[in-house]
């Protein structure tokens, strides 16, 4: 598979990308040298504004329909560029940051720390979802672990959170050693087929690896990403994370970001399109699984955190279920379902800290008819629930009926069991719905509770505006990614005739051998 480059002093003059991943830092150490709390609030603002700005910036000079990698910088394995796959990532992970610091106001304990470490998380990913060189992105991927555990431990809410911290670092370890390995292995197989080791992906695509080879690696980075995503089994450090971290914060970057099943789709499937086509069926059927285990434990729960923990461990089962489809409808519905989940999960752990801001604690214990004395709460959680759900007009609609047609194309046992997802997604947020918001049992503390307040309305608005312009104007998100989704395609495709041709001719050369 070959890929143009286009470099970012050609397309737009200045090293955009670097800036991307550079700002978050510069605003993190200016608020680490200013004394004031309000003034280090304000700058943080303004620079998670500036990086909004400049992601959508660069999101609108795309050039779309073109696999080519663009606003290309190169120095070394310091390797920036981003195409239709990574690109929307970039504004969705800007817009996490802006809302996570806007809802910073009520941290009241050490705020600027709290600040610092959401700025430098945000840094962590949105290098890994700008890396071209894997080892680079491997070093992003390590480095999002240091504000992750600072802010599990620090401002976690649980009394287990150390517990839940080590037991993330322990995990996320792993899952590190796992793609240290098969980054290495991929470069020695550039090596031997050039004479030259990298560990470029844009090198690593013009030299195939061979079959065993192949297996082997793409074992190794499954393992990888499947702990990251995370999917079944390898999930049970997410709901305690969850559970025991902040509320907000890491929260919402863990629920809204990804980067595991991204990785999938950047690396594991145009890098090892022979062994993905041999054992797409593990992988779906882990999708499979991931999507019906995580719904059914989160139908049972009561706590909106550990609700959300386990339906995002089921949101990735079907985001896996249109990956492994291995076709374009597929492709298109999984990145979008990427990009849905993004604002719906990350939206409901704020409604989450909202109702914890009031009551002490989202559990259904405290809550019953809430709907009578937080109208603008019970929307929110209304709209975004329902996109999580796949309502049409939503952004979680068109992404459902991708995945179901990308995986309907394969056997329609996968369009089921993502029809199944849908269903089961109703019933545990209908369920949540209709205990917390709806009936007659109110708790003695709704009385005296207050709606959204302007700070809260901003996070609210800004969401509900995102689900319904991806639901409603689906086209230039599906423009974006397009281009390197079809080039993606044809490259899997190719893959898959290649080894057809390759299992036909073995048999003839064994036949004249004899």
């Amino acid at each position: 598979m070959l890929i143009n480059q286009v470099m970012a002093a050609d397309q737009i003059g200045f090293p955009v990308l670097s800036l991307l991943v550079a700002l978050p830092v510069v605003v993190a150490i200016v608020i680490a040298m200013i004394s004031s709390v309000r003034l280090a609030y304000g700058v943080a603002i303004a620079g998670a504004a500036v990086e909004l700005a400049l992601a959508v910036w660069v999101v609108a000079l795309l050039l779309p329909g073109k696999t080519d990698m663009q606003f290309v910088e190169q120095y070394g394995i310091f390797h920036l560029g981003v195409d239709g796959i990574s690109a929307l990532f970039l504004p969705l992970t800007a817009l996490l940051t802006l809302l996570a610091t806007v809802y910073a106001e009520p941290v009241r304990e050490n705020q600027r720390g709290y600040l610092i470490s959401i700025h430098l998380f945000a840094a962590t990913m949105m290098g890994a979802f700008v890396a071209v060189d894997m080892l680079l992105f491997l070093a992003f991927f390590i480095a999002e672990i240091v504000p992750s555990y600072y802010l599990i431990t620090r401002y976690g809410t649980g009394e287990h959170r150390h517990s839940a911290a080590r037991n993330y670092v322990g995990y996320m370890l792993v899952s590190s050693v796992a793609l240290g390995a098969a980054i290495l292995l991929l470069g020695n197989n550039h090596l031997a087929a050039t004479g030259r080791v990298s560990h470029d992906l844009i090198d690593l695509l013009k030299v195939p690896v061979s079959g065993g080879m192949q297996t082997a690696i793409f074992v190794l980075l499954c393992l990888a990403f499947a702990i990251k995503a995370p999917l079944v089994p390898f999930h049970t450090w997410m709901p305690r994370v969850l559970e025991q971290g902040p509320i907000v914060g890491m929260s919402v970057f863990l629920v809204g970001l990804k980067l595991g099943t991204y990785a999938f789709l950047r690396f594991v499937v145009p890098l090892l399109p022979e062994a993905a086509h041999e054992w797409f069926w593990v992988l779906a059927t882990l999708g499979a699984i991931s999507m019906v285990y995580g719904a059914l434990i989160a139908l049972v729960q009561t706590n909106l955190r550990r609700l959300l923990a386990f339906a995002s461990v089921s949101h990735m089962g079907v985001v896996m279920l249109g990956v492994f489809s291995l076709n374009f409808s597929g492709f298109q519905g999984g990145l979008l379902q990427m990009m849905n989940l993004g604002v719906t999960g990350a939206g409901l752990f704020f409604v989450a800290g909202f109702l914890a801001n009031r009551i002490g604690t989202p559990d259904l214990s405290g809550m019953g008819g809430l709907g009578k004395y937080v109208p603008r709460l019970a929307l929110t959680f209304l709209i975004i629930g329902l996109a999580g759900v796949g309502m049409p007009g939503t952004s979680g609609f068109n992404g459902e009926h991708l995945v179901m047609i990308g995986a309907f194309k394969v056997h329609w046992i996968m369009a089921l069991a993502t029809g199944l997802g849908t269903v089961l997604t109703a019933m545990y947020f209908l369920w949540y719905y209709q205990r917390a918001f709806l009936g007659d049992r109110t708790p003695r503390t709704a009385i005296s509770m207050q709606d959204l307040n302007m700070r809260e309305m901003v996070i609210a608005g800004s969401m509900a505006v995102v689900i319904f312009w991806i639901g409603l104007f689906t086209s230039p998100f599906l423009n974006t990614m397009n281009g390197s989704l079809q080039g993606l395609a044809a490259h899997v495709e190719k893959g898959r005739s290649d080894k057809a041709v390759a299992a036909q001719a073995k048999p003839a050369a064994v036949g004249a051998a004899r």
